[in-house]
């Protein structure tokens, strides 16, 4: 297992930085460019593993995809277009594309099969495939479906009215992508606001949605059509290096092109709320179907805070990093209603905080999230792991910059799944 010793005790960060493209909005693109009659042309793409993932499994599909210099290009057929599989599907890490990609198989008349690694294995899908079965689809897995393998054969779906038991982006847009092929209207409730980048996609390739606060519609047997797609910088990426400027002295960072879409910026009005030295400026044209704008973080005294409600599901991968946060903010700082994080990669609630007790932090796990007694003068000195979680192990990453001595991180390769450049964007930072 690979263990990279990470810079410590770090006295200025400065620089502009143009952070990879989003992963949410990769993966759509891919999906949304092969479901689409013609030509898509997607710039930024994120050339991460969970991305590439999604990619190798359209092609399995039947689905022409090519790299021209630094763009893809679908050429799509519309949904009839794509084929039986000659083979298993591997979404490898990827939580988004099993899901997502369920709902697309629940609407075409073949058999698939799909499995993923040790973490999708372990990663709850009766969610997905309880609704998608009463839609019509035949799904059969380990656990009565909950669990990979899951082997689909879809087709004749029925719309319907569906009432979310959990506040989840990936659960909403795979009944969405089910629902655009189904007969009739499909209904979704979402229990809180999430994520719209799919409701935003079908309308970007000439679908039609109706959203209307927590309730989404889509009629269904609709056609898309192949559009260019340009990928916003990730807010979750732009998230570590937030953190970063706000906690390391002498900082001061510009992020460039990143998606602010306000279903994602709940990191900047938490970081706000914190005290965090932010500005944000929108850059793009407003009828883009994404804003996209720079966001300038200098070093900043910070306060405790409560983050709970509704604000969770718009920040919920960003947890990690503001836990770290939190440990650099006078008083104690409560995240509550986050149970979501016990099945991301790892459960991020205890993993967290067992990494981050390591290095000195005072913080807690509760059920539902974590307490932080702040501020903690971080000290090294020690390993910390990854756990295979990309997520975990930037944030442990950045950490190491305030630690009064060295850290060695175990498990770096999980890192490329969204940030394949990330030590490297790390230098640029320290050295400028």
């Amino acid at each position: 297992m690979e263990i990279v010793e990470l810079p410590y005790n770090v006295e200025a960060l400065s620089g502009k930085l143009a952070v990879p493209g989003d992963k949410s909005i990769s993966h759509r693109s891919i999906m949304f460019g092969a479901l689409a009659k013609g030509k898509t042309t997607v710039t930024n793409f994120l050339f991460g593993d969970d991305c590439i993932s999604t990619m190798r499994i359209f092609q399995q599909l039947g689905v022409e995809i090519e790299v021209v210099e630094e763009s893809i290009v679908i050429h799509g057929n519309g949904f009839d277009g794509l084929k039986e599989p000659k083979s298993i599907l591997d979404v490898g890490n990827s939580g988004t594309t099993i899901r997502l990609l369920l709902g697309i198989l629940a609407g075409r008349p073949f058999h698939s099969c799909i499995i993923g690694d040790e973490s999708i294995a372990k990663r709850p899908m009766t969610r997905v495939t309880i609704p998608l079965q009463e839609m019509g689809a035949y799904i059969d897995g380990r656990q009565g479906g909950d669990l990979t393998p899951l082997s689909i054969r879809g087709g004749d779906l029925q719309g319907m009215t569906y009432q979310l038991p959990v506040a989840s982006a990936q659960v909403k847009s795979a009944i969405l992508l089910a629902g655009i092929q189904a007969q009739g209207e499909t209904t979704v409730i979402e229990k809180e606001r999430t994520r719209d980048h799919t409701e935003r996609m079908i309308r970007h390739f000439g679908g039609v949605v109706e959203s209307n606060d927590l309730t989404i519609r889509i009629p269904g047997e609709q056609t898309l059509v192949g559009t260019d797609v340009f990928v916003p910088g990730d807010i979750s990426s732009a998230a570590f290096w937030l953190v970063a400027g706000a906690i390391v002295p002498n900082a001061k960072l510009t992020l460039k092109n990143v998606g602010l879409n306000e279903t994602r910026t709940g990191i900047i009005e938490a970081m706000k709320k914190m005290g965090a030295n932010i500005t944000v400026s929108i850059t793009t044209e407003p009828n883009y179907f994404e804003p996209i704008g720079n966001i300038t973080v200098q070093s900043s005294t910070l306060k405790s805070t409560v983050i709970d409600g509704d604000i969770i599901p718009r920040l919920i991968d960003e947890i990690p990093v503001i836990a770290l946060l939190a440990t650099q903010a006078e008083g104690t700082t409560v995240i509550k209603d986050a149970e979501e994080l016990k099945v991301k990669e790892t459960n991020r609630i205890d993993t967290v905080v067992n990494e981050l007790k390591k290095l000195g932090a005072d913080i807690e796990a509760t059920h539902d999230g974590m307490i932080i007694r702040g501020k903690t003068r971080l000290h090294g000195g020690c390993t910390v792991s990854s756990h295979g979680d990309h997520r975990i192990g930037m944030m442990l990453a950045i950490a190491a910059l305030i630690c009064q001595e060295g850290v060695k991180l175990e498990d770096t390769k999980s890192i490329s799944i969204s940030y394949p450049e990330f030590f490297n964007d790390m230098e640029k930072l320290i050295d400028q």
